[in-house]
Protein backbone atom coordinates (compact mmCIF):
# COMPACT_ATOMS: atom_id res chain seq x y z
CA UNK A 1 0.00 0.00 0.00
CA UNK A 2 1.58 3.24 -0.89
CA UNK A 3 -0.93 5.58 -0.18
CA UNK A 4 -1.62 7.34 2.35
CA UNK A 5 -5.34 6.54 3.93
CA UNK A 6 -5.64 9.77 5.02
CA UNK A 7 -4.42 13.40 3.97
CA UNK A 8 -2.58 14.91 7.21
CA UNK A 9 0.05 16.87 6.14
CA UNK A 10 2.46 18.45 9.06
CA UNK A 11 1.10 21.57 10.44
CA UNK A 12 2.76 24.54 10.39
CA UNK A 13 3.40 27.18 13.16
CA UNK A 14 -0.56 28.97 12.83
CA UNK A 15 -1.84 25.41 12.48
CA UNK A 16 0.29 24.56 16.10
CA UNK A 17 -1.00 27.77 17.67
CA UNK A 18 -4.66 26.81 16.88
CA UNK A 19 -4.28 23.37 18.23
CA UNK A 20 -2.80 24.27 21.66
CA UNK A 21 -5.52 27.33 21.78
CA UNK A 22 -7.93 24.35 21.64
CA UNK A 23 -6.57 22.03 23.71
CA UNK A 24 -4.51 23.60 26.20
CA UNK A 25 -7.12 25.89 27.20
CA UNK A 26 -6.70 28.13 30.57
CA UNK A 27 -3.03 27.13 30.61
CA UNK A 28 -0.70 29.86 30.80
CA UNK A 29 0.70 30.71 27.66
CA UNK A 30 2.46 34.33 27.69
CA UNK A 31 2.74 36.28 30.98
CA UNK A 32 4.17 39.84 31.49
CA UNK A 33 4.55 42.28 34.41
CA UNK A 34 0.29 41.81 35.53
CA UNK A 35 -0.83 40.56 32.39
CA UNK A 36 -1.26 36.97 31.64
CA UNK A 37 -2.63 35.01 28.40
CA UNK A 38 -4.27 31.78 28.59
CA UNK A 39 -3.55 29.66 25.73
CA UNK A 40 -7.35 30.35 24.66
CA UNK A 41 -6.56 33.93 24.79
CA UNK A 42 -3.42 33.76 22.84
CA UNK A 43 -5.19 31.81 19.99
CA UNK A 44 -7.79 34.25 20.15
CA UNK A 45 -6.16 37.47 20.02
CA UNK A 46 -3.68 36.19 17.49
CA UNK A 47 -6.51 34.90 14.83
CA UNK A 48 -8.44 38.42 15.80
CA UNK A 49 -5.62 40.06 14.51
CA UNK A 50 -4.90 37.70 11.66
CA UNK A 51 -8.48 38.95 10.92
CA UNK A 52 -7.62 42.57 11.18
CA UNK A 53 -5.34 42.13 9.31
CA UNK A 54 -6.75 40.42 6.13
CA UNK A 55 -9.96 43.05 6.33
CA UNK A 56 -6.90 45.68 6.02
CA UNK A 57 -5.31 44.13 2.72
CA UNK A 58 -3.02 42.41 3.85
CA UNK A 59 -1.49 39.51 1.53
CA UNK A 60 -0.15 36.56 1.92
CA UNK A 61 3.81 37.08 1.87
CA UNK A 62 3.63 40.85 1.92
CA UNK A 63 6.53 42.41 5.06
CA UNK A 64 5.06 43.46 8.71
CA UNK A 65 7.67 45.25 10.25
CA UNK A 66 7.38 44.93 14.05
CA UNK A 67 9.71 47.64 16.34
CA UNK A 68 8.34 47.46 19.50
CA UNK A 69 9.34 46.87 23.22
CA UNK A 70 9.25 43.47 24.68
CA UNK A 71 5.61 42.93 25.74
CA UNK A 72 2.83 40.47 25.49
CA UNK A 73 1.35 42.39 22.74
CA UNK A 74 4.46 42.43 20.91
CA UNK A 75 4.07 38.41 20.99
CA UNK A 76 0.45 38.62 19.73
CA UNK A 77 1.70 40.91 16.68
CA UNK A 78 4.19 39.03 15.63
CA UNK A 79 2.26 35.72 15.76
CA UNK A 80 -0.82 37.29 14.86
CA UNK A 81 0.98 38.52 11.34
CA UNK A 82 1.99 34.93 11.02
CA UNK A 83 -1.78 33.38 11.10
CA UNK A 84 -2.50 36.18 8.97
CA UNK A 85 -0.09 34.57 5.90
CA UNK A 86 1.94 37.59 6.26
CA UNK A 87 6.21 37.59 6.75
CA UNK A 88 7.18 39.31 9.84
CA UNK A 89 10.15 41.58 9.92
CA UNK A 90 11.08 41.82 13.78
CA UNK A 91 13.41 45.30 14.19
CA UNK A 92 16.50 45.87 16.56
CA UNK A 93 15.60 48.57 18.62
CA UNK A 94 19.36 49.77 19.16
CA UNK A 95 19.84 51.32 15.32
CA UNK A 96 19.76 54.60 14.37
CA UNK A 97 16.71 56.13 12.72
CA UNK A 98 18.93 55.59 9.47
CA UNK A 99 19.58 52.05 9.86
CA UNK A 100 15.67 51.24 10.81
CA UNK A 101 14.56 53.00 7.93
CA UNK A 102 17.31 51.08 5.91
CA UNK A 103 15.86 47.73 6.81
CA UNK A 104 12.08 48.89 6.66
CA UNK A 105 12.73 49.85 2.99
CA UNK A 106 15.03 46.74 2.20
CA UNK A 107 12.04 44.30 3.09
CA UNK A 108 9.11 46.40 1.60
CA UNK A 109 7.40 46.39 4.53
CA UNK A 110 3.70 47.39 3.80
CA UNK A 111 2.87 47.27 7.84
CA UNK A 112 4.42 48.31 10.55
CA UNK A 113 3.74 47.88 14.18
CA UNK A 114 5.36 50.05 16.65
CA UNK A 115 5.07 50.95 20.55
CA UNK A 116 4.52 54.40 21.85
CA UNK A 117 8.33 55.32 21.84
CA UNK A 118 8.98 53.76 18.28
CA UNK A 119 5.97 54.86 16.66
CA UNK A 120 7.00 58.81 17.97
CA UNK A 121 11.10 57.78 16.39
CA UNK A 122 9.35 56.91 13.56
CA UNK A 123 6.96 59.27 12.53
CA UNK A 124 9.82 61.67 10.91
CA UNK A 125 10.72 58.63 8.80
CA UNK A 126 7.08 58.80 6.54
CA UNK A 127 8.17 60.27 3.79
CA UNK A 128 10.93 57.96 2.91
CA UNK A 129 8.95 54.73 3.73
CA UNK A 130 5.80 56.14 1.85
CA UNK A 131 5.23 52.58 0.53
CA UNK A 132 3.85 52.06 4.37
CA UNK A 133 0.06 51.54 3.54
CA UNK A 134 -1.95 54.32 5.05
CA UNK A 135 -3.98 52.09 7.62
CA UNK A 136 -0.51 50.18 8.20
CA UNK A 137 0.52 52.57 11.12
CA UNK A 138 -0.22 50.44 14.12
CA UNK A 139 0.76 52.02 17.68
CA UNK A 140 0.49 49.38 20.60
CA UNK A 141 0.31 50.22 24.86
CA UNK A 142 -1.04 53.36 23.73
CA UNK A 143 -2.37 56.44 21.29
CA UNK A 144 -0.02 58.04 18.42
CA UNK A 145 -1.83 60.70 15.80
CA UNK A 146 -2.58 58.93 12.98
CA UNK A 147 -1.63 55.30 14.20
CA UNK A 148 -4.48 52.55 14.28
CA UNK A 149 -4.27 51.30 17.90
CA UNK A 150 -3.40 47.76 18.43
CA UNK A 151 -6.28 47.28 20.84
CA UNK A 152 -9.17 48.53 18.39
CA UNK A 153 -7.51 47.12 15.82
CA UNK A 154 -8.00 43.67 17.79
CA UNK A 155 -11.26 44.21 19.02
CA UNK A 156 -12.27 44.91 15.10
CA UNK A 157 -12.45 41.30 13.84
CA UNK A 158 -14.00 37.80 15.21
CA UNK A 159 -11.88 35.24 16.55
CA UNK A 160 -12.71 32.28 13.83
CA UNK A 161 -9.70 30.78 12.30
CA UNK A 162 -8.09 32.88 9.86
CA UNK A 163 -7.95 29.85 7.45
CA UNK A 164 -5.15 31.06 5.52
CA UNK A 165 -3.26 28.09 3.67
CA UNK A 166 0.46 27.97 3.60
CA UNK A 167 3.04 26.12 2.09
CA UNK A 168 6.30 24.94 3.79
CA UNK A 169 7.90 27.37 1.15
CA UNK A 170 6.28 30.20 2.09
CA UNK A 171 8.28 33.25 4.00
CA UNK A 172 8.07 33.22 7.88
CA UNK A 173 10.34 36.01 8.97
CA UNK A 174 13.18 37.50 7.94
CA UNK A 175 15.68 38.76 10.78
CA UNK A 176 18.46 41.22 9.88
CA UNK A 177 22.10 39.94 10.88
CA UNK A 178 23.30 41.90 13.70
CA UNK A 179 25.56 43.89 11.40
CA UNK A 180 28.66 43.34 13.68
CA UNK A 181 31.32 42.80 10.64
CA UNK A 182 29.05 45.58 8.52
CA UNK A 183 25.37 46.91 7.75
CA UNK A 184 22.82 44.39 8.58
CA UNK A 185 21.86 41.96 5.98
CA UNK A 186 17.78 40.55 6.13
CA UNK A 187 18.26 36.93 6.88
CA UNK A 188 14.75 35.23 5.13
CA UNK A 189 13.33 31.85 6.77
CA UNK A 190 10.96 29.70 5.60
CA UNK A 191 7.72 28.27 7.16
CA UNK A 192 8.83 24.56 7.25
CA UNK A 193 12.65 25.33 8.39
CA UNK A 194 11.55 27.46 10.97
CA UNK A 195 9.86 24.86 12.63
CA UNK A 196 11.99 22.09 11.62
CA UNK A 197 14.49 24.58 13.89
CA UNK A 198 12.33 24.82 16.89
CA UNK A 199 11.86 20.78 17.06
CA UNK A 200 15.24 20.08 16.92
CA UNK A 201 16.43 22.69 19.52
CA UNK A 202 13.23 21.55 21.56
CA UNK A 203 15.08 18.00 22.02
CA UNK A 204 18.41 19.76 22.40
CA UNK A 205 17.05 21.95 25.04
CA UNK A 206 14.77 19.72 26.91
CA UNK A 207 11.58 21.31 26.23
CA UNK A 208 8.51 20.05 27.57
CA UNK A 209 4.81 20.91 27.69
CA UNK A 210 5.57 22.38 31.84
CA UNK A 211 8.37 24.39 30.40
CA UNK A 212 8.34 28.26 31.95
CA UNK A 213 10.85 30.09 29.44
CA UNK A 214 12.00 33.37 30.73
CA UNK A 215 12.66 35.31 28.12
CA UNK A 216 14.68 38.85 29.01
CA UNK A 217 16.51 39.65 25.52
CA UNK A 218 15.02 41.62 22.91
CA UNK A 219 11.75 39.47 21.40
CA UNK A 220 13.27 41.09 17.86
CA UNK A 221 16.44 38.54 17.95
CA UNK A 222 16.82 35.10 17.04
CA UNK A 223 17.95 33.72 20.24
CA UNK A 224 14.18 34.97 21.81
CA UNK A 225 12.74 33.02 18.48
CA UNK A 226 14.20 30.15 19.21
CA UNK A 227 13.65 30.27 22.87
CA UNK A 228 9.73 31.46 21.84
CA UNK A 229 9.45 28.65 19.00
CA UNK A 230 10.24 25.56 21.26
CA UNK A 231 8.12 27.28 24.01
CA UNK A 232 5.02 27.60 21.56
CA UNK A 233 5.65 24.14 20.02
CA UNK A 234 5.64 22.69 23.45
CA UNK A 235 2.58 24.06 24.61
CA UNK A 236 4.82 25.92 27.30
CA UNK A 237 4.70 29.46 28.85
CA UNK A 238 6.73 32.40 28.24
CA UNK A 239 7.33 34.47 30.40
CA UNK A 240 8.45 38.39 28.77
CA UNK A 241 10.99 40.48 30.96
CA UNK A 242 10.72 44.34 29.77
CA UNK A 243 14.28 44.32 29.60
CA UNK A 244 16.91 42.53 31.60
CA UNK A 245 18.10 43.58 35.14
CA UNK A 246 19.84 40.99 37.18
CA UNK A 247 17.69 41.19 40.32
CA UNK A 248 14.67 41.06 38.13
CA UNK A 249 15.61 38.25 36.88
CA UNK A 250 16.29 36.05 39.91
CA UNK A 251 13.02 37.37 40.83
CA UNK A 252 11.43 36.33 38.01
CA UNK A 253 12.96 32.36 38.52
CA UNK A 254 11.94 32.28 42.04
CA UNK A 255 8.10 33.69 41.27
CA UNK A 256 6.89 31.87 38.11
CA UNK A 257 9.41 28.95 39.04
CA UNK A 258 10.55 29.29 35.69
CA UNK A 259 12.91 25.56 33.96
CA UNK A 260 14.10 27.56 30.99
CA UNK A 261 15.99 30.70 29.63
CA UNK A 262 17.99 31.52 26.42
CA UNK A 263 20.83 34.39 27.89
CA UNK A 264 24.28 35.71 26.26
CA UNK A 265 27.62 35.65 28.27
CA UNK A 266 27.35 38.86 29.76
CA UNK A 267 24.09 38.25 31.17
CA UNK A 268 25.18 35.39 33.66
CA UNK A 269 28.33 36.98 34.21
CA UNK A 270 25.99 39.86 35.29
CA UNK A 271 23.83 37.59 37.41
CA UNK A 272 27.00 36.57 39.48
CA UNK A 273 28.05 39.73 40.15
CA UNK A 274 24.63 40.78 41.54
CA UNK A 275 25.20 41.15 45.32
CA UNK A 276 21.73 39.44 46.37
CA UNK A 277 22.46 36.49 43.70
CA UNK A 278 22.37 33.75 46.74
CA UNK A 279 18.81 35.32 48.22
CA UNK A 280 17.09 33.99 45.50
CA UNK A 281 15.30 30.28 44.31
CA UNK A 282 16.62 29.25 41.15
CA UNK A 283 15.91 25.26 41.68
CA UNK A 284 13.25 25.03 39.37
CA UNK A 285 15.71 25.80 36.68
CA UNK A 286 16.32 22.97 34.14
CA UNK A 287 17.66 23.68 31.26
CA UNK A 288 19.55 27.17 30.51
CA UNK A 289 20.93 28.00 26.92
CA UNK A 290 24.28 30.56 26.55
CA UNK A 291 24.82 31.34 23.25
CA UNK A 292 25.34 34.81 21.00
CA UNK A 293 28.87 34.85 21.43
CA UNK A 294 31.81 32.33 23.03
CA UNK A 295 31.27 31.11 26.33
CA UNK A 296 34.45 31.31 28.20
CA UNK A 297 35.14 27.62 29.95
CA UNK A 298 35.74 29.82 33.40
CA UNK A 299 32.21 31.50 33.36
CA UNK A 300 30.40 28.28 31.98
CA UNK A 301 32.43 26.23 34.87
CA UNK A 302 30.83 28.77 37.23
CA UNK A 303 27.04 28.59 35.30
CA UNK A 304 27.27 25.01 35.91
CA UNK A 305 28.43 24.68 39.28
CA UNK A 306 26.17 27.74 40.24
CA UNK A 307 22.91 28.37 38.65
CA UNK A 308 22.08 25.52 36.53
CA UNK A 309 24.15 21.85 35.73
CA UNK A 310 21.80 21.83 33.08
CA UNK A 311 23.49 23.81 30.61
CA UNK A 312 23.53 23.80 27.03
CA UNK A 313 25.49 25.76 24.99
CA UNK A 314 24.90 26.59 21.94
CA UNK A 315 26.95 28.03 18.64
CA UNK A 316 25.47 28.41 15.57
CA UNK A 317 24.36 31.55 13.00
CA UNK A 318 20.97 33.11 12.54
CA UNK A 319 21.16 31.98 8.82
CA UNK A 320 21.32 28.22 10.17
CA UNK A 321 23.98 25.81 11.02
CA UNK A 322 24.13 24.92 14.80
CA UNK A 323 26.14 23.14 17.30
CA UNK A 324 25.39 22.13 21.26
CA UNK A 325 27.04 20.33 23.77
CA UNK A 326 25.16 18.68 25.94
CA UNK A 327 25.39 19.21 29.92
CA UNK A 328 26.60 15.78 30.08
CA UNK A 329 29.69 16.03 27.60
CA UNK A 330 30.12 19.71 29.06
CA UNK A 331 32.63 18.63 32.23
CA UNK A 332 35.57 17.06 30.23
CA UNK A 333 35.27 19.90 27.02
CA UNK A 334 34.35 23.04 28.75
CA UNK A 335 36.48 24.77 25.67
CA UNK A 336 34.06 22.97 23.08
CA UNK A 337 31.08 24.12 21.71
CA UNK A 338 29.91 20.89 20.71
CA UNK A 339 28.56 18.53 18.01
CA UNK A 340 26.32 19.48 15.04
CA UNK A 341 22.55 19.48 16.18
CA UNK A 342 20.62 16.90 14.81
CA UNK A 343 19.68 17.79 11.26
CA UNK A 344 22.88 19.56 10.92
CA UNK A 345 26.06 18.69 9.39
CA UNK A 346 29.62 20.29 9.25
CA UNK A 347 33.02 20.57 7.91
CA UNK A 348 36.30 22.15 8.07
CA UNK A 349 37.98 23.92 5.38
CA UNK A 350 41.48 24.98 4.86
CA UNK A 351 42.24 28.33 2.79
CA UNK A 352 42.08 26.03 -0.99
CA UNK A 353 38.88 24.91 0.35
CA UNK A 354 39.70 21.62 1.18
CA UNK A 355 38.09 19.55 4.16
CA UNK A 356 40.42 19.83 6.91
CA UNK A 357 41.44 16.95 9.19
CA UNK A 358 41.08 16.46 12.64
CA UNK A 359 42.78 18.90 14.67
CA UNK A 360 43.12 21.14 12.02
CA UNK A 361 41.87 24.95 11.75
CA UNK A 362 40.17 26.40 9.06
CA UNK A 363 36.68 27.99 8.04
CA UNK A 364 33.51 25.93 9.18
CA UNK A 365 30.94 25.35 6.72
CA UNK A 366 27.34 23.73 7.44
CA UNK A 367 24.48 22.54 6.06
CA UNK A 368 21.21 21.10 7.27
CA UNK A 369 17.01 21.30 7.21
CA UNK A 370 17.05 24.34 8.77
CA UNK A 371 19.35 26.95 6.96
CA UNK A 372 17.89 29.81 5.83
CA UNK A 373 15.72 30.58 2.48
CA UNK A 374 18.93 33.38 1.92
CA UNK A 375 19.55 37.00 2.10
CA UNK A 376 16.67 39.59 1.62
CA UNK A 377 17.62 41.10 -2.38
CA UNK A 378 21.04 40.18 -1.96
CA UNK A 379 22.21 37.48 -4.66
CA UNK A 380 25.88 38.88 -4.26
CA UNK A 381 26.52 37.78 -0.47
CA UNK A 382 24.17 33.97 -1.02
CA UNK A 383 26.90 33.62 -3.65
CA UNK A 384 29.76 34.96 -1.19
CA UNK A 385 28.29 32.92 1.93
CA UNK A 386 28.41 29.82 -0.61
CA UNK A 387 30.57 26.23 -0.66
CA UNK A 388 29.99 23.78 -3.35
CA UNK A 389 31.12 20.40 -2.61
CA UNK A 390 32.02 17.72 -4.95
CA UNK A 391 28.62 16.17 -4.96
CA UNK A 392 27.19 19.43 -6.18
CA UNK A 393 25.74 20.19 -2.23
CA UNK A 394 25.50 23.81 -1.03
CA UNK A 395 27.21 24.31 1.97
CA UNK A 396 27.02 28.01 4.05
CA UNK A 397 30.15 29.55 4.88
CA UNK A 398 30.15 31.11 8.38
CA UNK A 399 32.84 32.96 8.45
CA UNK A 400 34.02 31.04 11.80
CA UNK A 401 37.59 29.54 12.16
CA UNK A 402 37.26 26.45 14.31
CA UNK A 403 38.73 22.98 14.27
CA UNK A 404 37.24 19.66 15.23
CA UNK A 405 38.68 16.80 17.77
CA UNK A 406 39.43 13.28 16.89
CA UNK A 407 35.55 12.77 18.78
CA UNK A 408 33.73 15.19 16.52
CA UNK A 409 33.60 17.83 19.07
CA UNK A 410 33.83 21.89 17.46
CA UNK A 411 35.97 23.90 18.89
CA UNK A 412 36.24 27.63 17.96
CA UNK A 413 39.52 29.47 17.13
CA UNK A 414 37.67 32.83 16.00
CA UNK A 415 35.77 35.08 13.31
CA UNK A 416 37.63 34.92 10.26
CA UNK A 417 37.48 38.62 9.78
CA UNK A 418 39.06 39.12 13.13
CA UNK A 419 42.10 37.02 12.41
CA UNK A 420 45.13 39.55 12.58
CA UNK A 421 48.28 38.99 10.31
CA UNK A 422 51.27 40.03 12.06
CA UNK A 423 54.27 39.21 9.99
CA UNK A 424 52.71 37.05 7.88
CA UNK A 425 51.81 35.11 10.83
CA UNK A 426 48.27 33.83 11.67
CA UNK A 427 47.50 34.99 14.81
CA UNK A 428 43.73 34.14 16.56
CA UNK A 429 42.44 36.58 19.24
CA UNK A 430 40.73 34.14 20.89
CA UNK A 431 43.78 32.24 21.63
CA UNK A 432 45.18 35.16 23.20
CA UNK A 433 41.45 36.06 24.86
CA UNK A 434 41.80 32.80 27.21
CA UNK A 435 45.12 33.60 28.67
CA UNK A 436 44.43 37.26 29.45
CA UNK A 437 41.12 35.61 30.96
CA UNK A 438 43.16 34.15 33.77
CA UNK A 439 44.41 37.56 35.10
CA UNK A 440 42.35 37.59 38.20
CA UNK A 441 41.74 41.56 37.42
CA UNK A 442 40.35 40.87 34.16
CA UNK A 443 36.43 39.97 33.78
CA UNK A 444 36.54 40.42 29.89
CA UNK A 445 38.83 41.11 27.35
CA UNK A 446 38.55 42.16 23.91
CA UNK A 447 41.68 41.26 21.56
CA UNK A 448 41.83 42.92 18.13
CA UNK A 449 44.58 44.04 15.36
CA UNK A 450 45.94 47.26 15.72
CA UNK A 451 48.45 48.89 12.54
CA UNK A 452 52.04 48.26 13.41
CA UNK A 453 54.88 50.10 11.68
CA UNK A 454 57.13 47.22 11.61
CA UNK A 455 54.69 44.38 11.10
CA UNK A 456 51.67 45.02 9.49
CA UNK A 457 49.21 44.23 12.55
CA UNK A 458 49.89 43.47 16.07
CA UNK A 459 47.48 41.86 18.76
CA UNK A 460 46.42 44.52 21.80
CA UNK A 461 43.91 43.90 24.61
CA UNK A 462 41.20 46.05 25.60
CA UNK A 463 40.15 45.22 29.13
CA UNK A 464 37.26 45.62 31.38
CA UNK A 465 38.33 44.80 35.32
CA UNK A 466 40.57 46.28 38.39
CA UNK A 467 42.01 49.33 36.07
CA UNK A 468 44.46 48.99 39.09
CA UNK A 469 46.40 46.81 38.16
CA UNK A 470 47.56 48.77 35.24
CA UNK A 471 48.06 47.79 31.53
CA UNK A 472 51.97 47.77 31.20
CA UNK A 473 51.72 45.02 33.72
CA UNK A 474 49.20 43.04 32.07
CA UNK A 475 50.84 42.95 29.03
CA UNK A 476 54.11 41.59 30.60
CA UNK A 477 52.06 39.16 32.65
CA UNK A 478 50.24 38.28 29.42
CA UNK A 479 53.52 38.10 27.02
CA UNK A 480 54.82 35.53 29.45
CA UNK A 481 52.54 33.39 29.01
CA UNK A 482 51.62 33.20 25.26
CA UNK A 483 53.42 32.25 22.12
CA UNK A 484 56.35 34.77 20.73
CA UNK A 485 54.03 35.47 17.32
CA UNK A 486 51.01 36.39 19.90
CA UNK A 487 52.75 38.42 22.41
CA UNK A 488 50.39 42.13 22.32
CA UNK A 489 51.99 44.96 22.01
CA UNK A 490 50.09 47.28 24.08
CA UNK A 491 46.61 47.35 26.50
CA UNK A 492 43.88 49.73 27.88
CA UNK A 493 41.67 49.76 30.18
CA UNK A 494 37.73 50.46 29.25
CA UNK A 495 34.56 50.70 31.67
CA UNK A 496 32.57 48.64 29.17
CA UNK A 497 33.34 46.50 25.73
CA UNK A 498 31.21 47.69 22.96
CA UNK A 499 28.10 44.98 22.10
CA UNK A 500 25.05 44.67 20.56
CA UNK A 501 21.94 43.77 21.88
CA UNK A 502 22.76 40.00 21.75
CA UNK A 503 25.95 40.33 23.50
CA UNK A 504 28.68 40.07 20.68
CA UNK A 505 31.49 42.25 21.01
CA UNK A 506 31.52 45.20 18.54
CA UNK A 507 35.14 45.03 17.69
CA UNK A 508 35.15 47.05 14.38
CA UNK A 509 34.19 49.82 16.50
CA UNK A 510 37.15 48.78 19.30
CA UNK A 511 39.56 48.96 16.02
CA UNK A 512 38.17 51.93 15.24
CA UNK A 513 38.89 53.48 18.87
CA UNK A 514 42.50 52.45 18.87
CA UNK A 515 43.36 53.20 15.09
CA UNK A 516 46.95 54.89 15.30
CA UNK A 517 47.78 53.67 18.85
CA UNK A 518 51.00 52.57 18.23
CA UNK A 519 52.67 54.77 16.30
CA UNK A 520 56.36 53.82 17.18
CA UNK A 521 57.86 50.47 16.10
CA UNK A 522 56.52 47.76 18.42
CA UNK A 523 58.61 44.07 19.30
CA UNK A 524 57.81 40.87 19.74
Amino acid sequence: MTDAWFDAPAPLLPEIIALNGKWLGDKPAVVCDQQQLSWRDFERQTAQLANALAARGLARGERVAVMMQNSAEMLVAMFGIVRAGGVVVPLNLSVTDTAAAAMIRDASVRYLFASVDQAARLEPMRGEIDFVRAGGWIVAEGSAPGWTAFADLLNSQSARDPGIALDDDDECNIIYSSGTTGLPKGIVHTHRRRLDLFYDLAIALRYHRAAVNLCSLGLYSNISWVAIGCTLLAGGTVVVMRSFQPRAWLAAVAHYRVTHSAMVPVQFQRLFECPEFDDYDVASITSLMCCGSPLNARLKAAIMQRLAPQLVELYGLTEGPITTLEPEDAATRLASVGKPLMGTDLLILDDADRPCAPGAAGEIVGRGRMLMAGYNNRPDANEETTWVDEQGRKWLRTGDIGRFDEAGFLYLVDRKKDLIISGGQNIYPADIETIVLEHPAVSEVAVIGIDSPRWGESPFAVLVGEQSAGSDALVNWTNERVGRQQRIAGAAWIDALPRNPNGKVLKRELRERFRGWLTDGDGK
